[in-house]
């Protein structure tokens, strides 16, 4: 009797043993993916890598900004000067010159200088009747007086054209000061050059107007003591003196 009861317990603990992996089976055999894992690694090199991509990103957009700022300041650098003075530089020079070409009697031309001079301020010929030198002498003293006139024309018309060139020299120094770029800064520059050298023609003008009245002046003054020594010579030289003749008087009726 006790051992029946023994057998039928042993049976009962070794069935009960063998049914223990049929119940832990299921539980071994569950899905990995039904488990949230946290890798702090690999989480820690995800945001390290976005960072390094966000950098990336900012450091392209600054170098576009960049770009764009370059090309901007080259568009600047390239936009021409919306203001010229050379026109009216042109018509100032161009009055100076009309002046100068306005010269009378004697123009500023060299061959025109050397045939004057031949005829009017040459050594006095010693053929030439009293008429011919008092003739040459008033041609000379007219020379010399529209000599004069031309030179104070010319400085009329210079310092005419001193208040156009203050006034494109103020427009133009601020055209540069506000220039937008380089190209408009070296444009403005050159017009202020040009200007100067509109500004040295006149003074270059000025000078040889001045010089030719003074030349004119001393070439007068020479040419007359020249005539006044022939002309004196021609008073002492001796005549052929006294001839008598006969003379009547009174009416002796006839």
């Amino acid at each position: 009797m006790t051992f029946r009861r023994f057998r039928s317990r042993a049976a009962l603990v070794a069935a009960a043993m063998m049914s223990m992996p049929i119940l832990v089976s299921p539980m071994i055999a569950t899905p990995a993916q039904a488990f949230i894992v946290f890798d702090p690694s690999n989480y820690t090199q995800n945001v390290l890598t976005a960072a390094r991509s966000l950098q990336q990103i900012t450091h392209q957009i600054t170098s576009l900004q960049n770009q764009a700022q370059m090309l901007i300041n080259q568009a600047r650098n390239l936009a021409n000067l919306p203001f010229s003075v050379l026109q009216q530089i042109q018509q100032s020079v161009q009055k100076t010159q009309q002046l100068l070409n306005q010269a009378r009697n004697i123009a500023f031309n060299v061959q025109q200088i050397d045939q004057m001079f031949r005829q009017k301020y040459g050594t006095i010929s010693l053929s030439a009747t009293d008429q011919q030198l008092v003739s040459d002498a008033r041609s000379r003293w007219q020379n010399t007086v529209g000599g004069l006139q031309d030179a104070m024309r010319v400085q009329a018309g210079v310092v005419g054209n001193i208040d156009s060139n203050r006034t494109q020299m103020s427009t133009l120094v601020n055209q540069s000061q506000s220039a937008t770029g380089a190209l408009q800064a070296t444009q403005a520059g050159n017009q202020l050059l040009a200007l100067q050298s509109q500004q040295l023609s006149d003074l270059v003008a000025l000078i040889s107007a001045n010089g030719r009245a003074g030349a004119l002046t001393e070439a007068e003054r020479s040419a007359a003591a020249e005539q006044g020594r022939e002309q004196r010579r021609r008073f002492l030289a001796p005549g052929s003196g006294y001839q008598p003749g006969s003379a009547q008087m009174f009416n002796n009726g006839n």
